[in-house]
Parts: structure tokens; C-alpha cells; sequence
């Protein structure tokens, strides 16, 4: 969990005058008690009217609210479109976070905000070109590149050849109606590309180190010099 989040979350379980202690906030946080003594010192100082001491509890006193989330239209807009993207094209977790981070938002949101949210008329649709092995693919592809975790790719070129790659997930990239797996091939010692739909499966193994040559950065450096970032054929 993010520590922005976590903080959020603090606010929210101490929200209504009730005493609840560091281990509990612990639990339901599910981080260690000096975690919690440390963010709860942090909103203290921050001006949030939270009061108390480690080993008794903590209460917060009434009638404070988080400041409310100040968007312009335009952002409305570009939040309400990108959800509705991601719920048509993008993996299952992925669309099911985008919804409710967007139910959110809308539960902090001044009611013009709110209002401006609920008549944004840019819509999604998929087509039914994105399956559920589709998403959930999309998915742990990107769970792989957000923890490191190399991949064994089982994958079908544009001639129809069938073949093994062993890679280092990095990034994905969505290019209308196709997503694309940025990985550093170790097989061919460089960037490729993958296709999502022509990956046919993909193994898991041990976690990698970040090398700034092999990275993400570096791609987006040499295809920038280059002139050449664009989707494969």
C-alpha cells in the first residue's frame, strides 16, 4: 500500500470521535505499530487534529474533513474518460481499480465537480475484442513488470512461428485496439516488443536487478533519438 494511501486510510478509521489504538490501526493496516506511530506523528504535523499517545490511543476530534479534491473540468474529464478506457481495454484488476478510485474521487468531490463527473459523455468500447484471458494476461504482465519478475514467454510472431523468449518485463504500451509488452529480450540481448494477443502463455521465474541500460528509460531514450517509437507490424 501506498503511503499516501495508508495516511488516507488513518484519517478515515479515526473519522467519528472513537479511541482506537496504534495496534489496531496496525491490523487493519496490516503494517507494524511503528509505522503507524510514525504516520500518525506525521498527519499531527500536518496540522490534522488528531489526539493521543502511543500505548492508549488515538481519537480525532470532530468535525474535520479532508480538503476537499479541487479538479478542473478539464481533469474531470481526462479521470472519467481514462476510467471508462481502462473498464473497455484494459486487464480485469486494472478496471476494477479504475472504478472505484473514480467512486472515490466522486465521494470527496464538491457537488459541481460531481455533477461536471456525471455528464462527461466520452465512452469506451471494447468490442468484446478484450477477453477475460486477455485481461487477466494484461494483468499479471503487469504485475511482472511492476515487481521485476523475469518471464518465459511462449510467443507467436507475425509469420505465425512459434517460439520461447526469455525476458525482463518492463513496460506496457496500449496502441488502440493493441497492447504491446516492452521487455529486454535476453535471448537476443536487446529491446523487443510482444504483441499481448500473440503471447500464448508465459512462466514465471526469479526476480531481476534494474540495470539502467536495460531499462524502460533507456528504450524511451534510444526510440526518441532514433525517431522510431512506434507500434510493430
Amino acid at each position: 500500500m501506498r503511503r499516501a494511501d495508508r495516511l488516507f486510510r488513518i484519517v478515515q478509521h479515526l473519522r467519528g470521535g472513537r479511541l482506537i489504538t496504534a495496534a489496531e490501526l496496525a491490523r487493519r493496516l496490516e503494517v507494524s505499530t511503528r509505522t503507524v506511530y510514525r504516520d500518525v506523528a506525521d498527519l499531527i504535523g500536518s496540522g490534522v487534529p488528531i489526539e493521543g499517545e502511543a500505548g492508549i490511543g488515538y481519537v480525532m476530534r470532530q468535525g474535520y474533513e479532508l480538503p476537499p479534491l479541487m479538479f478542473t473540468s478539464d481533469e474531470i474529464v481526462a479521470l472519467v474518460a481514462g476510467a471508462r478506457l481502462l473498464r473497455a481495454w484494459g486487464g480485469t484488476a486494472m478496471a476494477a481499480a479504475a472504478e472505484e478510485a473514480l467512486v472515490k474521487i466522486g465521494e470527496v468531490l464538491p457537488e459541481a465537480a460531481r455533477a461536471r463527473a456525471d455528464r462527461v459523455q466520452v465512452h469506451a468500447v471494447g468490442m468484446g475484442q478484450m477477453s477475460p484471458e486477455l485481461r487477466d494476461r494484461l494483468d499479471r504482465l503487469e504485475r511482472a513488470c511492476n515487481a521485476n519478475i523475469r518471464l518465459t514467454l511462449a510467443y507467436v510472431d507475425e509469420e505465425g512461428r512459434a517460439t520461447e523468449r526469455p525476458v525482463r518485463p518492463l513496460a506496457l504500451f496500449f496502441w488502440g485496439k493493441v497492447w504491446t509488452l516492452l521487455a529486454w529480450c535476453e535471448l537476443r540481448e536487446d529491446f523487443r516488443t510482444f504483441r499481448i494477443d500473440r503471447i500464448r502463455g508465459h512462466a514465471e521465474g526469479e526476480r531481476f536487478r534494474p540495470e539502467r541500460d536495460k531499462s524502460a528509460a533507456a528504450f524511451y531514450e534510444r526510440e526518441r533519438c532514433l525517431g522510431r517509437l512506434k507500434p510493430p507490424g
